[in-house]
This record gives C-alpha cells, structure tokens and sequence, in this order.
C-alpha cells in the first residue's frame, strides 16, 4: 500500500492531460460497470475553447408554469438570466416569490387531491412519460443549444451526452409505473398483511445550476411516476431549460397542476417552498450550508420528509491490486470535470 501511495501521490504531483473521445462514452457507466480508459471527452479546456454558438432556438418560455399556464409572477418582477461565456443577457426570466409559491402549491394540492393523475392507471402515467421523452428527443437539437446558451457548458456535452441520458431516464422511470408494489405477508392465524405504496403528495423540488435538465429528469421523473404533483423551483442561473421541457409536457398529456414551476432566488422562492404546510416532501440539491436550511424550514414548518443531495468531494478507495494511473485519472475527471 505504501507504493500505490507514493505512485499516487507522483500522479498527482504533475499535470495530467485527458485524452478526447466520443461524448457518449462519458455514459458508459449507465450500461456497464467500468469507464474506458480515456472516454472522458469533456473539460475545462474544452469549455474555454469552444466557440460561442447562436442556438437555433426561441427563447419563448419566460413566465412561472402554473396549473398549465405560463403566468407573470405576482409582483410582475423579472430577473436577467446571462450567457455565462459572454455576460450578454439571454432573456428576462418571471421572478416568483412567496405569494408565486404559494398559487403553485395550491394548484399542485388540488392536482393531486382531485384531479385524474394521481387516480390514473400506472400504464396511462407511463404511456405519458413515454410521450414526453419522445418529444424532448424531437426537440433534442434545440435543448441542447438553450443548455449550453443559459449554462455555458461545451454544446457537445449537453447534446450527445446529457440529452440521450435525458431520455433514457424517463424512458426507465415510465418503465418503473407499473411495477411499484405492495407486499402480502403471511401473518398468524387465517390472516395476510397487505402493505400498499401510495404517492405522498405534493412534492417541492429544488434544483442547481450545473446540470439543469439531468437534475430535472431525477427529481421530476421519479415523482410523476408514482402518482405526486409537483412544484420545481429552477436555479435562477439556469432556469431556462426547465421551462421549455414543462411545455412539453402538457404536449404529451400531463393534466394541469401536475407539474408546476416557479423561477427565482431561494431566500424568497425557495425558502417558501420548503416552509410551505402543504408540501408533503422536498427534495433538494446544492450546497451543505443551504440543503442546513432546507432541513431546518422543512422541520419548522409541518415536519415534512427532506431528501438532500448536497455537496461531495469524489472520495476514491486505491486497493493494492488496481490500477492507479487508471484511478489517478478518473478521480482528476471526477473532481474538475464540471469545474467553471
């Protein structure tokens, strides 16, 4: 052990070069269990050097999504969402604050109380799910220009690796709507216990800026799948992307108040939603000191469940057998890859 150490402490010692590759090799982790040397295509460098790109794309989703409406924020406040590359604005995105919470969990909690979703067969729920990823790929080229546009990442990331992963999450979650069961277990006597899963509610979901659509596949799939309605609040550095894929949901059938989306900052927007009595659960990604926040509102407010993701250092474990160039280099990918 005391060499592996040593060879990994030399490794890192000198600068280390990554060699290009194909972007969609960067998802071989999602069908097998090891990376290719090399696969790992993306980079700071990268980001540096690419030429800025005019994205074939409108920007015509500004407003707060809510009860299937695109709507103005209650104080009619906007916000500046810039190219990050350039520092050019974009767009000037609806600003929502707490009443804007609030007249989207109200829509989300009458969705979910009264309308058809959560009452929908799971095949129906998968089948527009399904629609829905068919759509995003449709539409996959101007996706991937207003995530690189609003984010600044290299186009070649969001376009052949984000998108295609984007449609494979909701494809696998589609899949998980009809098989999410119960159990009967044998109990004493001529009885059986039956254990049921059931939505929870209304789910407040908070998202980052550094993968806006990944991180909207894995906090709106699951929920949808099982039945809840939602209210996202977007990062207000990103908030774009979110916006337009919510549009297409409602093309592939999703009923209004489902899925609602309210853009802005979360001192205001964002400790609301997660103060909020009729949330049922958030879920939260981003840094340790706000996900310390998130809890404590939450805990405050009506006790509600809290998933947090909040921020890694990409621990590796060296055995004495591995390969340790191969382990020195995956964790310099997995440590700066998103760097900005």
């Amino acid at each position: 052990m005391a060499a592996a150490a040593r060879r990994i402490s030399s490794l890192l010692s000198r600068p280390l070069s990554l060699p290009p590759a194909s972007a969609s090799s960067l998802l071989s982790l999602g069908r097998n269990s090891s990376l290719e040397r090399g696969s790992h295509g993306f980079s700071t460098a990268a980001a540096a050097t690419e030429e800025p790109i005019t994205p074939p794309v409108q920007i015509n989703y500004t407003k707060l999504l809510i009860n299937g409406q695109f709507v103005n924020s209650a104080s009619g406040k906007t916000f500046p969402t810039f190219d990050p590359r350039t520092g050019d604005v974009i767009a000037h995105v609806a600003e929502g604050d707490a009443e804007d919470i609030n007249r989207a969990v109200s829509a989300a909690r009458k969705a979910f109380d009264e309308g058809p979703w959560p009452r929908m067969s799971a095949y129906e729920r998968s089948r527009i799910l399904l629609r829905f990823a068919d759509l995003v790929e449709k539409h996959s080229d101007e996706l991937a220009a207003l995530e690189t546009w609003d984010n600044g990442k290299p186009y070649e990331q969001a376009a052949k690796a984000e998108l295609p992963l984007f449609v494979r999450l909701f494809h696998y979650y589609a899949g998980w709507a009809d098989k999410i069961h119960g159990l009967t277990v044998p109990a004493d006597g001529p009885y059986h216990v039956q254990t049921l899963h059931e939505p929870i509610g209304v789910a407040g979901q908070i998202i980052p800026w550094n993968f806006p659509l990944i991180m909207f596949a894995w906090k709106v799939g699951p929920a949808l799948a099982c039945g809840n309605t939602i209210v996202l609040k977007t990062a207000e550095q990103t908030p774009l992307t979110a916006l337009y894929v919510a549009k297409l949901f409602h093309e592939a059938g999703l009923p209004p108040g489902v899925l609602n989306i309210v853009s802005g900052f979360g001192p205001t927007a964002g400790a609301a939603l997660a103060s909020h009595m009729d949330v049922d659960k958030i879920a939260f990604t981003g840094s340790t000191e706000t996900g310390q926040i998130v809890l404590e509102l939450a805990a405050k407010s009506n006790l509600k469940p809290v998933t947090l993701e909040l921020g890694g250092k990409s621990p590796f474990i060296v055995c004495e057998d591995a390969d340790v160039d191969k382990a020195v280099e995956l964790a310099h990918f997995a440590l700066f890859f998103n760097q900005v």
